[in-house]
């Protein structure tokens, strides 16, 4: 007997811009007509991919396209990709939540979801008859329910006001409930989308474990969006990349959050100029080059724990803007795409008006107490002051830093890589 517990066939999810509905009498006359003989919807044939940065020249849009994967019973599919890419869309059809424009889901038992704070709430009622509501959703009995009231309570943390209208729940107490009820009402299948992430550090790091739990122990299938790699690393055994509605990626986890982290047209060898994933408005300033060197200005792609980097990086800007109001943010991430350090030249007491020399600046690191491993440059520039409206040009990951283990402290044993820093001590 096959253990595939939930396969999706084709699925794509169209939408229609602007107002609700179709619109007009004669497009919905047209989607009838096709219906009636048996045809397919006329509109399916058109609609632009779903690119949120680009203008739409099309009425409609595909937030899915083609959807094709299966699910084992025990595992855990984590969904990753950019806001927008339709992460949440396909849940919603997972779920039963919308339909399908086209495709079928194919499942075997009870799905229980955690998509938005509140979802399947009536926040009229008490959190102790939301619980019998979500759990006669779900298809349970009464009695059923009340065996796991207990342990639901407890997990949630909210037994003072489980009797109170959730109304009054603020939204991490919201979801500290939903959460509980859909993990213990036993689904074959736990949804969980971004929500989790309203939660505190504490109730996070609660609901991984038992969603672990779940997974391993219990052998039932969970299938979790975040963005939060360090979790999603922790926790799936397989990856799925959406981008634009499309499927870019399906595999083991380590391919799949690379690739989602460098982007799907991120090749570090290219100059940054013809890069196309960044963000602002690179017409005041835009980052063209960058490069790695050595302390004898030998340019590098991998030097050891401890050693002096100079990065240097070459710009354009635009001659009627201050150079002086500029501000530059060079950091530097780990493989998870989490920010370990990073320079700012307000804070430093630099500005690009110092420089009278040609387009470019260097910033340079005595010692990079890094651990051996490899990090991504983010580069960040602003106008005036760092809100998201004077965003310049920021840029994910620029390049790449590859950083060798060495002895440090000249003690016959090289440094361990089991972090990302290390500090320059003694023992005394």
């Amino acid at each position: 007997m096959s253990n595939i517990i939930l396969k999706a066939e084709n699925i794509s999810k169209q939408y229609r811009l602007g107002n609700v509905g179709s619109g007009t009498l004669r497009d919905d006359f047209k989607r009838n007509w096709a219906r009636i003989r048996g045809k397919e919807d006329p509109f399916l044939k058109v609609g632009a991919v779903n690119d949120r940065s680009q203008k739409s020249t099309e009425d409609y849009v595909w937030a899915l396209r083609d959807i094709n994967f299966e699910v084992k019973q025990g595992e855990v599919l984590g969904i990753i990709g950019k806001n927008g890419a339709g992460k949440s869309t396909l849940l919603k059809i997972l779920s039963r939540v919308t339909a399908p424009s086209t495709g079928v889901i194919k499942s075997r038992g009870r799905i229980a979801s955690l998509l938005e704070v509140g979802t399947g709430f009536n926040h009229e009622l008490t959190g102790r008859e939301n619980i019998y509501l979500n759990g006669a959703i779900l298809g349970m009995t009464k009695a059923e329910i009340s065996s796991k009231l207990d342990e639901i309570i407890d997990f949630s943390g909210c037994e003072r006001y489980i009797d109170t209208p959730t109304k009054r729940y603020s939204s991490g107490m919201t979801v500290r409930l939903a959460f509980a009820v859909a993990a213990f009402l036993e689904p074959e299948i736990l949804v969980v989308d971004e929500v989790l992430a309203v939660g505190d550090a504490e109730f996070q790091k609660k609901a991984i474990g038992k969603m672990q739990d779940i997974s391993k122990g219990e052998g039932r299938t969970v299938l979790f969006v975040s963005h939060n790699m360090i979790s999603v690393k922790s926790l799936c055994s397989r990856l799925l990349v959406l981008n634009n509605g499309l499927v870019r990626f399906e595999g083991g986890i380590q391919e799949g959050v690379d690739y989602y982290l460098k982007g799907e047209d991120t090749v570090f060898e290219n100059q940054l100029a013809d890069r196309t994933t960044r963000e602002g408005d690179n017409s005041i300033f835009k980052f063209v080059d960058v490069k790695l060197m050595d302390s004898a200005n030998n340019s590098v792609k991998s030097l050891s724990v401890g050693d002096p980097l100079r990065i240097q990086l070459h710009f354009q800007s635009n001659p009627l803007i201050d150079l002086s109001e500029i501000i530059i943010t060079i950091g530097i991430k780990d493989t998870d795409g989490n920010l370990i350090t990073f320079w700012s030249s307000d804070e430093i007491g630099f500005n690009l008006s110092m420089k009278n020399s040609d387009d470019s600046f260097d910033l340079f690191i005595p010692k990079l107490f890094l651990r051996a491993g490899e990090y991504r440059l983010w580069l960040f520039s602003s106008y005036k002051n760092t809100s998201p409206a004077n965003f310049c040009d920021v840029i994910d990951y620029a390049t790449l830093i590859n950083v060798i283990s060495k002895d440090y402290f000249l003690s016959g044993k090289v440094l361990r890589n089991n972090a990302n820093f290390f500090m320059d001590g003694q023992f005394l």
